[in-house]
């Protein structure tokens, strides 16, 4: 049974009738540029075939009923009081909902049932996977003709407000916009993207799970953004037309480097070195220089690891154990940090042997099973038609 036609069978069971509607959408990978996004840098990611399914139906009155069956919650919800819950999930659906309220457009109230195959905590975007999902089958519900542009800052403004995380756009744009065989370069200071096929022949893109999220990542990326913002701050002193990290030079950072605390000084300059390697690695993207890609994966992880300090043991671990392996082109962490996936180019024919020995010595290090998920560069949020 597909997800598709298992959302379905449920909410049929739960609710005596069939939903009105069923949407799909992605979770992403981001092949470079990472943490950049709210730094108003590029990304280049690519929304991926697993996604979240969310079947909904309007109900008469001004209560719905919401079911996530795979973690076994439920939570009834008054459309008329729309607020923060203590049910997680649903907090994502319930800031995209109040998005809308927000700008004058009235929800119906409905019933609804999320599943999904995007591995949770896999640094593959779950969450903005839901908003966008959300936000895709209600500005259907309610024919409200809001474009993707604004979905996805509804998106992103529902996890700033109700979940409490400082993301940038980079994830929800994805989902929202992804295209089979295309990866999306996106200038996240004024959301210009443009579509570039995803030419890496005789290689797949494969994650390796480390199967941890280590409780501080939330927290521990807000303070990311507060330490940009701190360098920002001092930096614009010198040049005040400064408004992001996007606006810093290398240098102008270095001739100041007295000036800022040592945590802030290398998160700018892990920032600022980032934004100039996603451009360059754009470049090799598009001349098919897979192993100048690679290189670029590599050093950016190294920067995630000793200067802005998001990485963790088991990622390092993954990325180092694949580092001198002429079969790997590039590996890196992918996603906010402290656990996750690590993202890696592999040559086809050396995917399998790659993961059994990566298992076992992971196994050994850590006591952890090893997960590993081949994923393919896939179309955006959609209705799916039944």
């Amino acid at each position: 049974m597909t997800l598709e036609e298992e959302v379905k069978e449920i909410y049929q069971k739960k609710f005596g009738k069939q939903p009105e509607m069923i949407v799909k959408a992605p979770g992403r990978i981001n092949l470079i540029g990472e943490h950049t996004d709210y730094n108003g840098g590029f990304v280049l990611p690519a929304a991926i075939d697993k996604a979240v399914y969310l079947a909904i139906g309007k109900t008469r009155d001004s209560e719905g009923e919401w079911l996530a069956p795979q973690i076994n919650s439920s939570i009834k919800i008054d459309f008329k009081d729309i607020r923060p819950s203590k049910t997680e999930w649903a907090n994502y659906l319930l800031g995209v909902i109040a998005q809308f309220h927000k700008n004058g457009l009235i929800v119906p109230a409905f019933n609804g049932v999320l599943i999904s195959d995007i591995p949770i905590g896999g640094g593959m975007s779950s969450s903005a996977a839901i908003t966008s999902a959300t936000a895709s089958i209600i500005n259907s519900l309610g024919g409200f003709g809001i474009d993707k542009m604004h979905l996805a800052k509804f998106c992103q403004a529902a996890e700033h407000e109700y979940a409490g995380v400082n993301c940038g756009i980079m994830d929800m744009f994805a989902s929202l916009f992804g295209k089979k065989d295309q990866v999306i370069r996106l200038d996240c200071r004024n959301l210009e993207y443009a579509y570039f096929p995803l030419k890496i022949p005789g290689y797949s893109i494969v994650l390796f799970d480390t199967g941890i999220k280590h409780s501080l990542a939330s927290g521990e990326y807000n303070l990311r953004r507060q330490y940009c913002e701190e360098g920002i701050t001092i930096l614009s002193r010198y040049k005040p037309d400064i408004e992001l990290l996007r606006d810093v030079s290398l240098d102008l950072l270095k001739e100041h480097k007295s000036e800022l605390p040592k945590t802030v000084y290398d998160c700018c300059f892990y920032i600022i070195d980032e934004i100039m390697r996603t451009q360059q690695a754009c470049n090799d993207l598009q001349n098919a220089n897979i192993i100048a890609f690679g290189q670029k994966m590599f050093a950016t992880h190294d920067g995630l690891r000793r200067q802005y300090k998001v990485s963790c043991e088991e990622l390092d671990f993954l990325v180092d154990a694949v580092k001198d392996n002429k079969q790997v082109a590039g590996a890196r962490m992918m996603g906010g940090g402290f656990g996750g996936c690590t993202i890696n180019l592999v040559a086809e024919e050396a995917v399998e042997d790659l993961f059994q020995q990566l298992e076992k010595e992971y196994r050994k290090r850590t006591g952890l099973s090893l997960k590993m998920y081949p994923v393919v560069a896939s179309d955006g949020a959609a209705l799916i038609e039944f």
